[in-house]
């Protein structure tokens, strides 16, 4: 019976301790500190990786909706202030512009060129104020029926005569040949000229023996 007694009281007053440190807030403390010495006290195990690698879904297209075009604002007419010239400032006068450089020709360093060769005049005997007679057909060579033409080639002299003669092409007969040789010997001469300057010259005169 004692025995039984000894543990009714002990029990109340296990439950008025209990309310007691319930109301002080010893349970409290004691829970604070027994708690965390028990979650420290426990292993986490990690996680098993999964073997099976899950395919990246492919992104499903956006679709923006049109947006409105928004028509800008009309620009507001804004004002232009008129510049007023300064009162000092001279009007109606410009500075006059120096005169342009003169431009020079330039100045060739090329060596110049051969002179141009002088202009050559040959002589003539067809002046008609130089009176030449007609070489003189020989009266043996007509009634021969003897005829050709001759070339005489003659050196003309600055005055105007003949200084040598000489057959440059036969008629074929003698006759006809000195007969045109002692004619152009006999006879004056327009002189050739070069650069305007007359000078003796070699000229062929040629002379036609003809029967009519």
């Amino acid at each position: 019976m004692n025995r039984r007694l000894a543990i009714a009281a002990s029990v109340v007053l296990f439950h008025i301790a209990a309310l007691w440190a319930i109301q002080t807030g010893l349970l409290r403390r004691a829970v604070e500190v027994i708690v965390p010495a028990e979650v420290l006290s426990e292993f986490i195990s990690p996680p098993t990786p999964k073997t099976e690698q899950l395919q990246p879904s492919a992104p499903k297209p956006q679709v923006q909706a049109p947006q409105k075009r928004q028509t800008p604002p009309a620009p507001l007419p804004v004002a232009t202030p008129v510049p007023t010239p300064a009162p000092a400032a001279p009007t109606g006068v410009s500075a006059p512009q120096p005169p342009a450089p003169a431009m020079t020709a330039p100045v060739s360093t090329s060596p110049p060129g051969p002179p141009a060769p002088a202009r050559l005049e040959l002589p003539s005997s067809d002046a008609a104020y130089l009176n030449n007679p007609k070489p003189p057909y020989p009266a043996l060579s007509k009634r021969l029926g003897e005829q050709g033409k001759v070339v005489v080639r003659v050196l003309i002299g600055a005055d105007g005569t003949a200084q040598q003669a000489e057959i440059r092409t036969s008629s074929g007969y003698d006759r006809l040949d000195q007969a045109a040789l002692t004619t152009v010997l006999k006879w004056r001469y327009v002189p050739g000229k070069r650069g305007g300057v007359p000078e003796a010259m070699w000229f062929n005169v040629p002379i036609n023996f003809v029967l009519e």
